[in-house]
């Protein structure tokens, strides 16, 4: 197992590498991982940016409430950010592999925390326990 990781970390500097496994998969496919691949930076890009704002603007929340949330949307984009490389050279890799795409639990525990994070601050507003 840690091997393996080792091994994709790796490949996370050097993905040159992986044109050594496997046949090169049609252009398109890897084209579409790319753009997956994008769409998790900007998924991260949002979740800095709203703990960002969290922490600047929501200024009322009392308790560490605020700090909280903050902390929480910026280690999911931090975690997202990570995400987004491993799951591009997984995939890459299988494909050159012949093999399945591999599977993820990552988005569901990123809508979790999201969601969390979220009913946290309606929770907040909806007890009056931000300070005016």
């Amino acid at each position: 197992m840690r091997d393996r990781f080792s091994a994709t970390l790796r490949l996370w500097f050097a993905p040159q590498r992986l044109r050594e496994e496997g046949t090169t998969p049609d252009y398109r496919f890897s084209l579409a991982n790319e753009r997956t691949f994008l769409a998790w930076i900007r998924t991260a890009l949002a979740l800095v940016a709203g703990g960002i704002a969290v922490d600047q603007f929501l200024t009322g929340l009392r308790g560490g409430v605020r700090t909280t949330v903050a902390i929480v949307l910026l280690a999911g984009a931090a975690l997202c950010a990570f995400r987004a490389v491993n799951h591009w050279v997984r995939c890459e890799r299988a494909m050159r592999r012949g093999e399945d795409l591999p599977a993820s639990r990552f988005p569901v525990l990123l809508a979790t925390g999201t969601a969390l994070a979220a009913l946290l601050v309606v929770a907040v507003v909806v007890l009056g326990l931000a300070g005016r």
